[in-house]
């Protein structure tokens, strides 16, 4: 059954799907980080979303982080070819379509976190 993105059951979904990736986990070992994500330009208006990493484990979850290290700003469009693999998040980055606020070069550091996602995430069915 499909999961509505941006929605607490997309969010848990991907929790649970991270958490239980041998790669994901390999990856993210030792890293901790916690991320503020917007979404303008979404069906509800804009979303927001947040990603933190502690002690290897994952969360997403709606709504707001307290202390973000960094805020990722993209429109709906974006975030879904994103999602999709169709668009790689730097290219968005470097065509101006995903815009970064805070500290770069952590989200720099987190590289192989985020190149593990996809795959930890790809037998989750999404609905746009």
């Amino acid at each position: 059954m499909a999961v509505k993105f941006l929605t607490e059951e997309w969010a848990s979904t991907m929790t649970e799907a991270l958490n239980s990736s041998e790669d994901f986990k390999k990856a993210a070992s030792g890293q901790q980080v916690k991320l503020q994500q917007v979404v303008t330009d979404a069906p509800d208006g804009e979303a927001k979303y947040y990603f933190t990493l502690d002690g290897g484990n994952a969360q997403v979850g709606l709504g707001e982080v307290s202390d973000a290290e960094a805020t990722i700003t993209q429109s709906y469009d974006t975030a879904v070819a994103i999602v999709k693999e169709e668009l790689n998040a730097q290219n968005a980055f470097m065509q101006g379509k995903l815009k970064v606020s805070g500290n770069m070069m952590k989200l720099m550091q987190l590289q192989g976190v985020f190149n593990a996602m996809p795959k930890a995430a790809q037998g989750i069915e999404v609905e746009y």
